[in-house]
């Protein structure tokens, strides 16, 4: 009996999968946050009594390894996935799961085309067009700047952040001096940064990239003494940790480890505890712990299986209780946005960001 007992699928560990580049800078604090909820669900007792069990792969940022990643997942019969970062990662993986019907959340994967992904794809965060709106009425209403030149990465986000900042600051009144694309790693931007000093007409420049691209052009602004500000998406984080190349850059973003709300101060003492080198924690971290506290409460709920852990989650915020978590109230709608999720924005200052707007 003990044996026919152990075998039943209702009484081993819950497997999640959690899918992500653990080596890079933004996917190591995501790693860090997820076995910091694993072990303090289990050490509450686990779900139904059953304790959670973290599957987790490297998909290296790349979206044919998230493919790879996602097929081992779905083989390995995991109840759901925390991924992955990247928005093209989580686009190329999401086919595999929602044909497996497995279900898919995303803690910071920002592209619009995520709300048509599949109806087991989910993510908790803002997406770009919602960061590219408040970062243009920011530049506009909060910093009083007009004119501006975009100089963008020439892939789907650059080119995607590039167009929704443009249109929102011209509904606004602005006017976008010049728009320039750059490839990484290696962006030759120069002549786009002596143009627009020596024609004097640009308030600020909007960086649609990611933040090592932008780093090395702050560094040849600097080179030219350029001293306007600085603006730029989610792609940006990171850019504080950098050294005071980033100093002066305003940063939006999902979230900042500076949140004032109970549950982040709880959060951040917990993961500053158990990882004193790592530094505070980023949004991919903070929003794979509310995930996965997510997970928890609706497992808690309705069990294990796919299809109603999919339906319950989908219902989080209409007919079911938003989740207050350390990111803020998680209500999806019926694409699997957050579409009130706060936007909020930061600027870097001597390797540290910290919230100017938004909070």
């Amino acid at each position: 009996m003990a044996a026919l007992f152990a075998c039943r699928p209702d009484s081993g560990p819950i497997l999640i999968g959690l899918a992500g580049p653990f080596t890079d800078s933004v996917g190591a604090p995501m790693l860090r946050a997820a076995r910091l909820a694993v072990q303090q669900i289990n050490g509450a007792g686990g779900i139904r009594g059953r304790p959670v069990q973290l599957v987790a792969r490297d998909d290296f940022g790349d979206p044919d390894s998230a493919v790879s990643v996602a097929s081992y997942l779905v083989g390995r019969g995991v109840v759901a996935v925390v991924g992955d970062v990247y928005s093209g990662t989580t686009l190329a993986a999401a086919p595999v799961y929602n044909g497996a019907g497995i279900l898919q959340i995303s803690p910071s994967s920002t592209a619009p085309q995520l709300s048509q992904a599949g109806k087991w794809t989910f993510r908790v965060c803002p997406s770009d067009v919602r960061q590219a709106r408040a970062l243009a009425r920011f530049a506009v209403d909060r910093l009083g700047l007009h004119k501006g030149t975009i100089l963008y990465l020439n892939t789907d986000y650059g080119r995607g952040l590039r167009h929704m900042f443009d249109e929102e600051f011209s509904r606004l009144g602005g006017q976008i001096d010049a728009e320039a694309p750059y490839l990484a790693p290696h962006p030759e931007v120069a002549a786009y940064l002596e143009r627009a000093a020596r024609r004097d007409r640009s308030d600020f420049i909007f960086l649609a990239g990611n933040q090592d691209e932008a780093a090395a052009i702050l560094e040849q602004a600097r080179t030219l003494k350029i001293a306007m500000p600085f603006l730029g998406g989610d792609g940006l984080e990171g850019l504080q940790r950098l050294g005071p190349v980033g100093n002066g850059t305003y940063i939006s973003n999902g979230y900042l480890s500076d949140f004032d709300s109970p549950e982040n101060h709880r959060f951040v003492a917990e993961y500053e505890t158990a990882y004193p080198r790592a530094g505070p924690p980023s949004q991919a971290a903070a929003a794979t712990f509310d995930v996965l506290h997510l997970l928890q409460r609706e497992m808690t709920w309705v069990g294990t299986d796919r299809r109603k852990l999919r339906d319950a989650v989908a219902e989080v915020g209409r007919q079911r209780p938003a989740f207050h978590g350390v990111t803020g109230d998680i209500a999806f709608d019926e694409h699997g946005d957050v579409p009130e999720q706060r936007v909020v924005i930061g600027q870097v200052a001597n390797g540290a960001i910290r919230a100017v707007e938004g909070l």
